[in-house]
């Protein structure tokens, strides 16, 4: 491998912000923020919205985000009768 033209590649924490579930891995991610690990360590933190313990394939739990259509949200919007 050539040197100084791959980025480094160091322990980050990922958070996935809708369940506060967080898990420390390695990449090559930037970022600016930190966090405290269990270790006592700080890490770079990147935050994310959803992971496997989130998400409802792998969760089998169904959220409902939107509960009107599209349409419906523009005709209340611009007050309009179908």
């Amino acid at each position: 491998m050539k040197k100084d033209i791959h980025p480094d590649f160091r322990p980050v924490v990922f958070k996935d912000i809708s369940c506060d579930y967080t898990y420390l891995t390695k990449s090559t991610a930037k970022t600016r923020e930190t966090i405290k690990w269990e270790d006592g360590k700080e890490y770079p933190l990147v935050k994310f919205e959803v992971s496997s313990a989130s998400h409802p394939f792998y969760t089998g739990k169904h959220r409902i985000v939107d509960t009107e259509g599209r349409a419906e949200r523009f005709k209340k919007k611009y007050n309009r009768k179908s």
